[in-house]
């Protein structure tokens, strides 16, 4: 693959307006993802339930991931797949506004599912195809932190809409906001109009030709196998926390304001590791952030589990695990790019999202097995385990 017509220098709005839309779609999901596990409580779920639904959010993106990856690879443009996406990210949560019954909200959640990804997959692929090899990090770190921003925002919104409802009214109380949300996704096309002007990839004849780069030759890179491990553990163990934090403040007294309240911290958290990550990677290797993110996330997550951890402890190990759990993701989003060959990089960014898809639907699913056998807390303190076992891998 050839650069760009356009020396990407001359060009650095983009990085500007995929943020924007990055923010607003980040902002839905996250005000989404939370309403989802509500919701569920809401028509009679329960734990099990919650992670069931949880797993199928990430079902048929496992499915379409690498595929999608590689036609990124090919395609000349790619910034139209990321408005594409906003709108299904939209469509979801309308649709979850309207469905009052488990197997719909489970339909519903893997439609945000897709959404999401098509975002995720274009957004990293423009990041890959138009940054300077020397600004990966930083611009992983931008792109991430603007994903942050929203993981921010989203909570707050849901947990000012929810309030302290219960019964009757949660159910109410969810459909408005997940109308909201899907309004919000809606938004997310806008920052992307000017995208579609980005000048296109020009190939030559023999790369037009090339055969794409094997996934199993992708994953025989060095280095490439614990950097996907460590990815998916860091995603999934977001989502766990996600999902069964309010379960576990529910047990605990603790009202949906506050706990919205907790995941906007560590959201907040996260968005601070980003936009350090420049000057940390100044006085650290990317391997040593790497091993001290999965480890320290892990460590963070046990205690969010014990039964001591009232809502002055959540906010201060949420605040901890969260700058930590921020800085897991633009590092293997960077790794993968510079391990993967010239041509694959968007296979391999959507290699990395297909891991990550596989850890949203086993992880989840063995986690609300677990909370099944021992309560909410037991899945938290699997997701610590499969993070730590990422971080002795990284080294």
């Amino acid at each position: 693959m050839t650069d760009p017509a356009e020396p990407p220098e001359r060009t650095r709005r983009w990085i500007w307006a995929l943020m924007g839309s990055v923010f607003l779609t980040h902002t839905a999901l996250n005000l989404t993802r939370p309403l989802i596990s509500y919701r569920t409580i809401a028509v009679g779920g329960d734990a099990v339930e919650v992670g069931l639904i949880t797993a199928a959010y990430a079902l048929l993106p496992l499915v379409i991931a690498v595929p999608l990856g590689r036609s990124t690879d090919r395609s000349a443009r790619i910034a139209w797949i990321v408005g594409l996406g906003s709108l299904i990210l939209a469509a979801g949560g309308l649709l979850l506004s309207l469905v009052d019954g488990l197997a719909g909200l489970a339909l519903a959640s893997t439609v945000v599912g897709v959404g999401h990804l098509l975002c995720m997959v274009a957004g990293q692929g423009i990041i890959a195809r138009y940054s300077l090899p020397g600004n990966l990090d930083r611009d992983f770190g931008w792109f991430t932190a603007a994903a942050s921003l929203g993981q921010l925002a989203g909570p707050l919104i849901s947990g000012a809409i929810l309030a302290d409802a219960s019964g009757d009214a949660l159910l109410s109380a969810t459909s408005t906001a997940l109308v909201i949300a899907g309004g919000v996704a809606a938004l997310g096309v806008l920052p992307v109009l000017p995208l579609l002007r980005l000048a296109p990839i020009r190939r030559t004849a023999e790369q037009r030709s090339a055969p794409p780069v094997p996934t199993k030759d992708l994953l025989r890179r060095p280095r490439m196998p614990s950097a996907l491990l460590s990815s998916l553990a860091l995603l999934s163990a977001v989502d766990i926390l996600t999902a069964y934090l309010p379960l576990i403040a529910e047990s605990r007294g603790i009202p949906p304001v506050l706990v919205g309240v907790l995941l906007s911290l560590r959201a907040g958290s996260s968005l601070l590791s980003r936009l350090a990550l420049p000057w940390m990677l100044r006085r650290w290797s990317r391997k040593t952030l790497i091993i001290a993110s999965t480890a320290v996330a892990g460590l963070s997550l046990a205690l969010v589990a014990l039964p001591f951890a009232d809502f002055v402890v959540l906010a201060v190990v949420l605040g901890l695990g969260g700058f930590l759990l921020g800085l897991g993701q633009p590092l293997t989003m960077a790794e993968v790019t510079t391990l993967a060959p010239e041509g694959a990089r968007g296979s391999a960014l959507a290699l990395r999202i297909w891991g990550n898809r596989l850890g949203q639907v086993a992880i989840p699913a063995a986690a609300s097995a677990v909370a099944g056998a021992v309560g909410s807390p037991g899945a938290l303190l699997f997701s610590a385990a499969v993070l730590l076992a990422a971080a002795v891998t990284a080294r």
